[in-house]
């Protein structure tokens, strides 16, 4: 039989924290409000679901070899939105043009892993691994959290979108906040049981209530750690989202720019989480590629663009690095539908008034006994971008200089910095 230790131990600690309603006690209500403004450094991920294509993302606009594998989706040295003499991002990226002035935005070319696998979900597991091999069953931001988590008790995850975590933040012991859906903002007691769900409420206002300076099993003591803080703080993202608008159905819009507002403002009202995770949609583009490619890559530098300009309002700025990745490119010659097929290596941005902005590594050789090449289907060879950085080596770098957590640990092994972030902001 459990003893209310135990219960506590099993039904806080085996579930995913996802939102809050009053059955709290409030004196952890009140903690976790009181605590003090958390001013550590902040990671935002942006996945690009799908396999974005790095070659008309980052394009190598004065490659000759670039517009002849591309007669239909190429853009010319007029039309893009140039980084450097030889490298531009795609016209749809105007936006983007705010950072590069800034030096806020840098243009990693070629990355990728080991052996490249073109499924979907195998190469999107890996990305969110941190693992090629794949012998983990969790994510690497998961791994993080434990170093991510304060004294005052803060949610070190946030995922902002669909109900299911990605894997990048399953298997942490923390805890996880997910806001998918504000309207249904409820806390998950890990048992949807109506009895079960009253029995944990009352023994958490008994807790509240205990007054024994001798508790003979250390439960007030134990009420008061930090994990049951954290419990506790979620309330908050109610206040966040509680005068959210909505459209005529009552449901919201979550596109990535609302997602990255409202990640703005959780920043704002010092939340406390250390890592955001968003998500955005549709680049599988086999067929058509031109406008829906246009479309997404317009959504992306705009959206990134604001929410960093919404951070320099309210002075939060500094605070805050952004990365984006996709789970691979596409290949380098164009299809008959006027699209692209799964890829390997690819481009990916890192943005912040903390980076280091420009062209990070060079551009991969186009030429054909430089690619990376798969039989297809049709027996034909195919060719993708070979690869040139782990991108391994992106996450050590973030989590040892900008989270200031062990990447050794994280990652399992040891990869090699990148020049990403200034010196000081």
């Amino acid at each position: 039989m459990l003893n209310r230790r135990d219960f506590l131990v099993r039904s806080l600690y085996g579930s995913s924290l996802l939102a809050m309603t009053p059955v709290v006690p409030q004196f952890l209500v009140n903690t976790a409000r009181a605590a003090e403004a958390h001013q550590n450094n902040i990671l935002v991920v942006v996945e690009m679901s799908g396999g974005n294509d790095g070659l008309n993302t980052v394009i190598p606009y004065t490659d000759d070899l670039y517009h002849k594998y591309r007669p239909t989706l190429r853009f010319n040295k007029d039309q893009v939105v140039k980084v450097n003499d030889a490298i531009g991002l795609h016209p749809a990226m105007g936006s983007f043009n705010q950072l590069l002035q800034k030096n806020e935005l840098a243009v990693v070319q070629g990355v990728g892993y080991p052996n490249p696998d073109r499924s979907h979900f195998e190469s999107m597991d890996i990305w969110q691994s941190a693992d090629p091999k794949r012998r983990t069953q969790n994510g690497w931001l998961a791994r993080s959290a434990a170093d991510l988590q304060d004294k005052q008790g803060n949610v070190p995850l946030v995922q902002v979108g669909p109900e299911r975590l990605p894997l990048a933040l399953r298997g942490a012991t923390s805890g996880v906040a997910s806001i998918n859906n504000p309207r249904q903002f409820r806390l998950d007691l890990g048992n949807s049981d109506p009895m079960h769900q009253k029995a944990r409420k009352r023994l958490l206002e008994d807790l509240a209530k205990s007054s024994k300076p001798a508790d003979p099993n250390g439960m007030l003591q134990f009420v008061q750690r930090r994990q049951l803080q954290t419990y506790a703080s979620l309330e908050r993202l109610q206040d966040v989202v509680k005068d959210q608008q909505f459209d005529r159905r009552g449901e919201r819009q979550f596109g990535l720019f609302d997602k990255l507002q409202l990640v703005a403002r959780l920043i704002g009202l010092n939340f406390g989480a250390r890592v955001f995770y968003v998500s955005i949609d549709g680049f599988d583009t086999h067929s058509n590629q031109g406008e829906m490619h246009r479309n997404l890559l317009a959504q992306l530098a705009n959206s990134i663009t604001s929410f960093f300009n919404t951070l320099r309002q309210i002075k939060q700025d500094n605070r805050v690095v952004l990365m984006t990745f996709s789970e691979f490119g596409r290949r380098v010659q164009e299809n008959g539908s006027r699209g692209t097929d799964h890829g390997s290596g690819s481009s990916l941005f890192v943005a912040g008034p903390a980076v280091k902005g420009g062209v990070v590594g060079k551009h991969p050789s186009l030429k054909k006994d430089e690619l990376d090449y798969e039989i297809t289907i049709l027996d034909k060879l195919s060719g993708d971008l070979k690869y040139h950085t782990d991108f391994r080596r992106i996450y050590a770098s973030l989590l040892d200089n900008w989270l200031h957590v062990d990447s050794k640990t994280v990652l399992a092994g040891q990869f090699e910095h990148m020049d990403l972030l200034k010196a000081k902001v």
